[in-house]
């Protein structure tokens, strides 16, 4: 803590173990960076375990550091001794026990560079008591970039020959697009092509939904998304930036009809429910941008139908003047939407939003 003063390094001093997993865990979502987290060993360690586990499954870069006990009494019964790393293995990418004072540039070198590559993830640092105690004139290691590349030129050339070949193609855009800064190509490719686009939860706000005609709103899991998101009339579903644990496949592609395009920094996880005939694995941007250049502008004069679209605009619309009290839904959202900027961010709770009264 002491070194930390003189350092370029910001701490945050929370006051619980999770808050602290959980502010590392938006600050790598919204930068890019890992966030990084700190904790006591035995029971402070544990705590971070939920904020830890939300950042690997959202694909977050986070680093976790944790205290230990030392090395001379880890192998007895002893105060607040856990197997930490045991513990962290199953919801990281990456989880060590640092040993020698040597190695430490090294394991804290491949804890950011796994937490950041993608897909990101979280990953943990035990650090034993009696290790910290110990000196070294080792340096920490540089870092260096991770530069994706672009998809082979067949492989684009085929996707677009399935696109042409669609009547009814729809972009479902998830996560790793946002994590990719992808927006502007999507934007670009969306309005250029004519294709209507839903997004995610998590990739919310990546294209202006009341702004652009062609984003179709969100796909979530209550009963009759599968018709209003207009996937049961779609046959080419262009995956970008999705992210399987955001919307699982089988709610949209129920049949295993649908023809699919991945886009994406990694190959498709496999899933019965969805087996791509395309993959673009790269730079989502730059691959969206080629495969663009091959098709006609617009793709396509007839639209698939959205009704929710129309409802849900004409909804909030019919709110955006009310007076009354107590305040309704609908018109803290239009107020909120009117005074937000584009890159204005707005963060909500999960779960049953209910009036008990």
């Amino acid at each position: 803590m002491d070194a930390l003063l003189d350092s370029k390094i910001q701490f945050i001093t929370t006051r619980h173990e999770q808050g602290a997993a959980f502010m590392a865990d938006v600050y790598g979502r919204l930068t890019g960076r890992a966030g990084v987290c700190l904790s006591t060993l035995g029971p402070g360690a544990t705590n971070l375990v939920t904020g830890v586990a939300d950042a690997n499954m959202d694909n977050a870069p986070l680093v976790a550091i944790a205290g230990q006990a030392a090395t001379t009494r880890m192998h007895k019964e002893s105060h607040q001794v856990v197997d930490l790393v045991s513990m962290f293995k199953p919801i990281t990418k990456y989880a060590a026990q640092v040993l020698e004072p040597g190695t430490i540039p090294e394991v804290v070198r491949k804890a950011f560079k796994l937490a950041e590559a993608e897909k990101p993830g979280a990953t943990f640092i035990d650090l034993p008591e009696n290790i910290c105690e110990m000196e070294t004139y080792e340096k920490p290691l540089p870092s260096s970039a991770n530069r994706l590349t672009l998809a082979d030129q067949e492989l684009v050339e085929a996707a677009a020959e399935l696109i042409k070949q669609a009547r009814y193609p729809l972009i479902l855009v998830g996560n790793g697009a946002v994590r990719a800064r992808a927006g502007e190509y999507l934007q670009t490719f969306v309005e250029k092509h004519s294709i209507p686009v839903v997004n995610t939860f998590m990739a919310k706000g990546i294209i202006p939904y009341y702004k652009n005609g062609m984003a179709m709103g969100t796909a979530g899991l209550q009963k009759g998304d599968y018709e209003n998101g207009g996937f049961a009339k779609a046959d080419v579903v262009i995956c970008v930036g999705f992210d399987m644990v955001e919307y699982h496949p089988h709610l949209w592609n129920p049949k295993r009809t649908h023809r699919i395009i991945h886009i994406d920094t990694k190959k498709a996880e496999v899933d019965n429910s969805y087996i791509p005939e395309v993959e673009l694995i790269g730079n989502i941007g730059r691959n969206l941008a080629a495969l663009g250049e091959l098709l006609p502008t617009p793709q396509h004069n007839c639209l698939l139908d959205f009704p929710l679209r129309d409802a849900m605009v004409k909804e909030m619309d019919r709110c955006s003047n009310s007076t009354a009290w107590p305040m309704l839904p609908q018109k803290i959202i239009w107020d909120l939407r009117t005074a937000m900027n584009k890159a204005d961010i707005a963060i909500c709770d999960v779960g049953a939003h209910i009036d008990l009264e």
